[in-house]
């Protein structure tokens, strides 16, 4: 492996590390595979529910609604971090990264929240058949999807191009975080992992200045 900046002619460059060409190729080829599958399979599930009118179910609604948002993932989110993993660098610009996080949280949220409602559905089924029907009917489906997708979105969305992440923490992401060809979602957990380490770092080096200098 070769280090290197994903730009060369910007000081503020991230690091790139180069693979060697088979490693490369391996990569691409088992991530793109997995990919396709995710996505192939999520399509074949949401095609399938639509086609045959028997499948039109309160349960398989949600079960699209869930396909649906790993399918997007597999898409928007999985297809751009694929290329990001083996390459180790974001090319594809500042607005598209702020657009590929907002996904991710989003997708990702969206799929909790409907294996959720989907367990809920169970629930329900299995150990209340009696209201079920009452309980469960396609609008209250509907609503749950409703939910499900909204809250996913502003959280996602609201959070990433709003910068909420990043409220009290700006002026450390921006000096010592932030670099051309790097997409990462930050947060404060994060930052107070950093300053941890930096104080233990900083710590030993003073101690081991100290000893020295006895």
């Amino acid at each position: 492996m070769e280090a290197s900046l994903c730009y060369e002619s910007r000081n503020d460059s991230c690091v790139r590390t180069i693979y060697p060409l088979p490693i490369r190729i391996t990569l691409y080829m088992f991530l793109g595979a997995t990919v396709t599958l995710t996505v192939c399979g999520n399509l074949l599930v949401s095609l399938s529910v639509a086609y045959f009118k028997q499948l039109h179910t309160p349960t398989n609604y949600l079960i699209v609604s869930l396909a649906i948002s790993d399918l997007l993932l597999g898409l928007l989110v999985m297809l751009p971090s694929m290329i990001h993993c083996v390459e180790t660098c974001w090319y594809f610009g500042g607005f598209f990264c702020k657009f590929y996080l907002s996904s991710d949280v989003t997708l990702c949220t969206a799929s909790i929240l409907n294996l959720m409602f989907i367990s809920l559905d169970r629930y329900y089924a299995v150990c209340h058949p009696l209201l079920y029907s009452q309980k469960i009917s396609v609008n209250v489906v509907l609503i749950m999807i409703f939910l499900s997708w909204s809250v996913s979105s502003i959280l996602g969305f609201g959070m990433i191009f709003l910068k909420l992440n990043l409220l009290g923490i700006e002026e450390f992401y921006l000096n010592k975080v932030a670099c051309e060809g790097g997409c990462l979602l930050f947060q404060k957990k994060l930052y107070l992992v950093c300053r941890t380490c930096s104080s233990v770092s900083h710590t030993r080096c003073s101690c081991a200045h100290k000893k020295k200098t006895q």
